[in-house]
This record gives structure tokens, C-alpha cells and sequence, in this order.
């Protein structure tokens, strides 16, 4: 165990591959904590990362980068858990399902055993799955066990619908819910630009007639849902987005912002849907997830809801865990 100095705020991650080290170089820019221990098995590889990173320290704000093993989590306010067979080209998030769930079982044992108090976000695919797996293992509050979710494919909606309207996508508020995989929705029927809803503002835009609303809307969706299959069929893997979308949760949690993220949480008697980790907008501080929001949505979306809870419940029973 290294000698640890006692810096706060510490967020540890767990796995070093390309999502865990593009979210701890992103973390390390950002200037959001003072301390980041990195776990992984493969401690030669994570050494020479941290090394790397450590030597940017004049660019910085002061941050201190260890390589550790796991009895060097202790007193993390954060553990993220990055960990897990990575998904390959044309497999569902599905697919990795068992394989993930067998690594979490120890995983969590040894997270629980040096730093039960800490949040723990779950970003490893498919995240629904795992963050419900998280939640048995541990016997957390649900509250404390939080999933990744479709933060990052919110993103992407709201730049392609900036693309598309003109407009920042700082400035569009709008959500991909429900799954993070291929069962996700877009839900349409909140979106909204500027604080006006998006059916309102694509009724009243001056280039309505050279653009099939429908239609193109449509696509958006699409390219969002399948984005991470064609950027995998590209470049091998996914890993730039989720970091930055990594970095966004832990400043609402490390600096208490009771910010509101789409993140996979514990479902309980939304729609009638109960015991299943699916993405909602959730209040989020440092106590985890403080409320989850009961959004107003369409039938169609609705629908589209209790398709994704049925989905993942199917996986959850196949893994004993319901």
C-alpha cells in the first residue's frame, strides 16, 4: 500500500483501460478533486499512465495522480468503476452482460471492504445491468450506487439537434431515457430550445419548408442510438465522450451542485415500472442521487419506457439477481 497523503476531495477509479484514463485525464484538467488513485490489474501499464499524467503537473491545478491497489481507495468520496470486457463491433451491450457480473462480484467485494462510504458510479456496459448488480452486491443505499447512464447519449442528441436547428447545444435542454443501449428514446415530447418546446420552435422556424421536420428528427435519433456502434466499427472503442460525461456527474457530486443529469438509477413505481436501473433525470449532490424527476411524457414514450424496463429486467432475472 503506497503512502497515501490525506488530499480531499479523492475520487479512485477502477480499470485503466481507454474509458478509465480518458475520464482521469479529463478529471485532471477540469481541476475537480486533489487526489485520484488508479486501480487496475494491470499495474506495469497503470504506472506508466500515471506517470504520464503526473507530468503535466504545471499546467495544473495541483492534483495528486497514484497508481495504487485497492486498499489505497480508502476514504474516496467517489470510486468510479470503469472495469470490464470492453464491447466489441457488432455486440450488444447485452452480450456482455454475464461475463462483466461474474468480474463485479469481486470487484464490488473489495470496493465495499476499503471504502464503503463512498458514491460509487458504475459506467461499465451494459450499465443498467451492472448498476443493479452493483446495488445487490453491495447492499447500498440506492441512493450511493448511481449509473453512468444516458448522459452521454443525451449529449450527443442535444449536438446533433444543435447541429441541425443552428443553435448552441448548451442552450437545448433534451433527453435520450430509458436504457442506455438499444432500447433507448428520445423524449420528444420535453425538449425544449431556449425554453420553448421543440414542436413550438420547429412550427415557427423559418426554414420549415426545406426541412422534412419529421423525418430529419427521426435521424437524429437514430444516429444517436447507433453512434456507439459506428464510432466502435471506426476507431475500435468509445472512450472521449463518456470521459467528458464522467467529468460532468463527479463535479455535481464533488462540488454538491444538485445538478440535474440523466443518470441510471433504482426505477420505483414510475409508470408502474419497479426494482430496475433505467435513466431519468436525477437531482444529484454529493449524497449520490437526492430525488429522481417524474417526467410527463407521451404515450408513445411511455410505451417506450416499459419497453427498456422489460428488456433489462429480462438480463437482471437471466443473472439471478431479481
Amino acid at each position: 500500500m503506497s503512502n497515501i497523503s490525506d488530499l480531499k476531495p479523492k475520487v479512485s477509479i477502477i480499470g485503466a483501460g481507454n474509458v478509465g484514463m480518458r475520464y482521469a485525464y479529463a478529471l485532471m484538467i477540469g481541476g475537480v478533486v486533489r487526489q485520484m488513485v488508479i486501480v487496475d490489474l494491470d499495474r506495469k501499464k497503470t504506472e506508466g499512465e500515471v506517470m504520464d499524467l503526473s507530468h503535466g503537473a504545471p499546467y495544473i491545478s495541483p492534483v495528486e495522480i497514484i497508481s495504487g491497489d485497492y486498499a489505497d481507495i480508502k476514504d474516496s468520496d467517489l470510486v468510479v468503476i470503469t472495469a470490464g470486457k470492453k464491447q466489441a463491433q457488432g455486440q450488444s451491450r447485452i452480450d456482455l452482460a454475464k461475463d462483466n457480473a461474474r468480474l463485479y462480484k469481486t470487484i464490488i467485494s473489495q470496493v465495499m471492504r476499503y471504502a464503503p462510504s463512498a458514491i460509487f458510479l458504475i459506467v461499465t456496459n451494459p450499465v443498467d445491468v451492472l448498476s443493479y448488480a452493483a446495488l445487490k452486491f453491495s447492499g447500498k443505499s440506492y441512493t450511493e450506487v448511481i449509473g453512468s447512464g444516458t448522459v452521454l447519449d443525451s449529449a450527443r442528441f442535444r449536438t446533433l439537434l444543435g447541429r441541425h436547428c443552428g443553435i448552441d447545444p448548451r442552450n437545448i435542454h433534451a433527453y435520450i431515457l430509458g436504457e442506455h443501449g438499444d432500447t433507448e428514446f428520445a423524449a420528444w415530447s420535453n425538449a425544449m430550445i431556449g425554453g420553448v418546446l421543440l414542436k413550438e420552435y420547429c412550427a415557427a422556424c423559418d426554414d420549415k419548408h426545406a426541412c422534412d421536420n419529421e423525418k430529419g428528427l427521426n435521424q437524429i435519433f437514430e444516429d444517436v442510438r447507433d453512434s456507439a456502434y459506428k464510432i466502435i466499427g471506426l476507431k475500435g472503442e468509445t472512450s472521449y465522450g463518456i470521459g467528458l460525461a464522467l467529468v460532468r456527474i463527479t463535479q455535481a457530486i464533488i462540488k454538491n451542485e444538485n445538478a440535474i443529469l440523466p443518470v441510471s438509477s433504482l426505477t420505483q413505481g414510475y409508470l408502474g415500472v419497479n426494482d430496475v436501473y433505467l435513466s431519468l433525470p436525477a437531482v444529484i449532490n454529493k449524497k449520490g442521487i437526492r430525488e429522481v424527476l417524474q417526467l410527463t411524457l407521451n404515450a408513445r414514450e411511455q410505451k417506450e419506457f416499459r419497453k427498456s424496463s422489460a428488456a433489462i429486467k429480462r438480463v437482471i432475472k437471466e443473472l439471478g439477481l431479481l
